[in-house]
This record gives structure tokens, C-alpha cells and sequence, in this order.
């Protein structure tokens, strides 16, 4: 079976049949394997599409219930559970992280706030100690090294994406105030209030209906070819091929073994910046209820603050192409535009997933995927149904 032999399945309304034409395009050109695309509109699920290859070994198709790894897409969860801690009173916004996790005052990092995390300014974006491989599944591990790790630049003066650390940092500061591991914690009081099939480490029983990742990454299709590019991207390549580097560290330190992306450890591990498992029903419910609540996840002050710009600009994580943060959620910019509306905000995910809302248009949106490039935001698939939704509601 090919993936351009399986269609669009689910629910669209009939204002909507444009963002159908969009994923079966997906689809059939393929870009995509595996596709899944779902927009709540006030609160109410106006698109739930789903279709392609979940798994070509086995000839499994992408059903309703498929989940796949969203990877930084999960950020955005995480986000909404440090929010909810900040709304509780547990954790201060611009409290040090040692003020929770005394540990991690070491190495010159005893001013690092909360925000800092959160916005991609606390200097730690990988570690320089080389680490052995199976770190990334042992949260401890990782913690130590994280406490006794120093900054790459002076905390608070850049900002740079921390594509693994970033979770780490904050689950543990979640953990230390309430108690509990930030896959618990969000599955207790963010995904499961509002029965969002969203996980944050995999739970063993949910394993037979989970999607293969396939792409470099996965070391189930071969890496691009590697050609010499001048300036500062030419840099960027480089560095990312060498674990020595702070680009390199950060996807190569820990060291991750060929295909470990599907396997059992990683999916049950607890890596809260990259593997979290969801449906794109599920992601686009989180997000939608963040702007028309049916539970309310938290107070919408609380939501003006977390969207508000805390970094924009030349980001050496991306190659120097910009990125912008609020409080974790990534706003709209050039590189990322998330959504025609001002005020979008969510995270996109490697490869092509990506969750969002719109708080001025009532919108959540998720998309999940399972054909992986190599590039942050590697598949048009998931902007060219958020435009394509747009303009139909434009029309109405």
C-alpha cells in the first residue's frame, strides 16, 4: 500500500473542504506517510482529518486514534503546566531556578530565573561534559549534569532555543514544588480534565497504536547529502555534526543510537522537550481550550502575560534565523508564522507537527506527522492548512 492510496478519513465542514485538498495533497505528493490535521473553532471540532501510513513494515494505516511523537511541540505543554504552578503560587516567574533546586547554583548560573527558561535565556541550550549514551532516559542523570553544567554566555543577556534542556530544567522545577514528574503532572491536570489523548512519556499499553517515526533521525531513511554553504548557515552545519560545539551538544550529547527514536525506552522515558505522543484531535483540544475553555487550564491574564514578547531576534540555535518566545509558547514570526493572527501562539514540532491558538479568532489547531526532514519545521503541510483555513473563514 502506498501512502497516495489512502485518503482523508474523518470530519470537515463543509466551509472547510479546502483544508481536505490540503491534506490530501499532503498525502499524495508525498510530502507526508502519515497525516492527521484538527481545528476546534469556539470550542466546537470543525476538522478532524487523519490518513496515510502509520507504520510501513507492517502495512498499518493511520487511524483515528494513531499517536506519534510531536516532538518540541511538546513544549508547549509543559508550558501550560508551569503556568498553572505559576497561577498556584508555587513558583515565582522571576525567582532564580535554585530558589527551587538549590543544585543548580553551580557554575555561575545562581541568577537564572524561571522566565529565563522559559524564554530561552539561561545560556544552557546543551552540556559541554560529554555524556554516555542512555542519559536522555534517566532523569537524574540528566539533573546532574544540568545542575553542574555552565552557561555557554551569561545568563539573561541572548537568547538561543534550547531544544533539549528546556524541559529538563522545568520539570525538575516542577517536580521539586509539587511533587510530581511533569508527565504526571500534566496528565492529571491538563490532559485528562479535558480527555485530550496527549502524553508526555508514553504509557507501555499505548504502544500498539503509536506511528513509526521515519527519517534520518529514525536512521530509517538516509540523511541528505552534505554540502558546503557559505557564512554563518555554512557555520551552523558544521557545528551541528560536531558534539564539541554548542549546536552539535545539543542533538549529540547525550549520544542517541540509531533508531532509539522508536523504540521502547524512548517513548516510555520522560523528555519533556521532545517526546511527548499525541493525536492532532488532541493537540488541537489542549489549544483551544487555552482560548475558549470548556475547563478552564488557566486565567486568560495569565495567557495575555505568557504571549507576550520575552525574545526575538537572530537565534544561533537556527542558523541565525530568528525565533521568538513568550513564556515557552513560541510567537508568530517570519521563520515560523504559526497562523495569519497577530497574537498566534504554540511551538511546532521537527519534521511537521505543530500545535496552535488564535485567542482573537477562537481557533486550536494540531498537526501530527510521522515523515521526518531534518529541519525544524521541515513539512509545509501544517502552515498551508492553517492559511487555507483562514481564508474560508474569511469567506463566511
Amino acid at each position: 500500500m502506498t501512502s497516495g492510496s489512502v485518503g482523508a478519513h474523518g470530519i470537515c465542514e463543509p466551509q472547510f473542504e479546502s483544508v481536505r485538498e490540503v491534506f490530501k495533497q499532503g498525502i499524495s505528493s508525498g510530502t507526508e506517510l502519515g497525516l492527521a490535521l484538527a481545528f476546534y473553532l469556539n470550542g466546537e471540532c470543525v476538522v478532524d482529518l487523519w490518513g496515510g501510513i502509520a507504520d510501513e513494515d507492517d502495512n498499518q494505516v493511520w487511524e483515528e486514534d494513531t499517536l506519534v511523537n510531536v516532538w518540541s511541540a511538546t513544549k508547549g505543554m509543559v508550558t501550560i503546566c508551569i503556568l498553572q504552578l505559576i497561577e498556584q503560587g508555587l513558583i515565582d516567574l522571576e525567582a532564580p531556578v535554585s530558589e527551587y533546586w538549590p543544585e543548580f547554583a553551580r557554575n555561575g548560573k545562581e541568577k537564572v530565573s524561571v522566565k529565563w527558561v522559559l524564554s530561552h535565556k539561561a545560556g544552557l541550550p546543551s552540556i559541554h561534559t560529554p555524556m554516555p549514551r542512555g542519559s536522555l532516559f534517566d532523569w537524574q542523570t540528566m539533573c546532574d549534569a544540568l545542575a553542574n553544567a555552565k552557561p555557554w554566555w551569561e545568563p539573561g543577556t541572548k537568547h538561543a532555543y534550547h531544544p533539549i534542556t528546556w524541559g529538563f530544567i522545568l520539570g525538575e522545577v516542577a517536580r521539586r514544588v509539587c511533587g510530581l514528574g511533569i508527565g504526571d503532572y500534566f496528565r492529571q491536570y491538563v490532559s485528562e480534565p479535558l480527555g485530550a489523548d496527549f502524553h508526555i512519556g508514553l504509557p507501555s499499553g499505548e504502544a500498539h497504536r503509536t506511528a513509526t517515526v521515519y527519517g534520518p533521525i529514525a536512521g530509517n531513511r538516509p540523511a541528505p547529502e552534505v554540502r558546503t554553504l557559505p557564512g554563518q548557515l555554512g557555520d551552523f552545519f558544521r557545528d551541528m555534526r560536531d558534539p564539541n560545539t554548542m549546536i552539535g551538544a545539543s542533538i549529540l550529547n547525550p549520544p542517541m543510537d540509531e533508531g532509539s527514536v522508536n523504540s521502547r525506552a524512548w517513548r516510555e522515558a520522560e523528555i519533556p522537550s521532545i517526546n511527548g505522543y499525541a493525536t492532532a484531535r488532541g493537540l488541537a483540544q489542549i489549544y483551544s481550550a487555552l482560548v475558549c475553555p470548556p475547563v478552564q487550564l488557566i486565567a486568560r491574564e495569565t495567557l495575555d502575560r505568557a504571549i507576550m514578547e520575552e525574545s526575538y531576534g537572530p537565534d544561533e540555535m537556527t542558523g541565525g534565523s530568528p525565533s521568538r518566545f513568550g513564556l515557552g509558547f513560541m510567537l508568530r514570526h517570519d521563520l515560523v508564522p504559526l497562523s495569519p493572527g497577530i497574537r498566534a501562539f504554540g511551538h511546532p514540532g521537527m519534521g511537521g507537527s505543530l500545535g496552535m491558538a488564535d485567542p482573537d479568532a477562537g481557533i486550536g489547531f494540531g498537526c501530527t506527522v510521522n515523515n521526518m526532514g531534518m529541519g525544524l519545521v521541515s513539512s509545509t503541510t501544517a502552515i498551508s492548512a492553517v492559511n487555507a483555513f483562514y481564508r474560508a473563514l474569511s469567506q463566511s
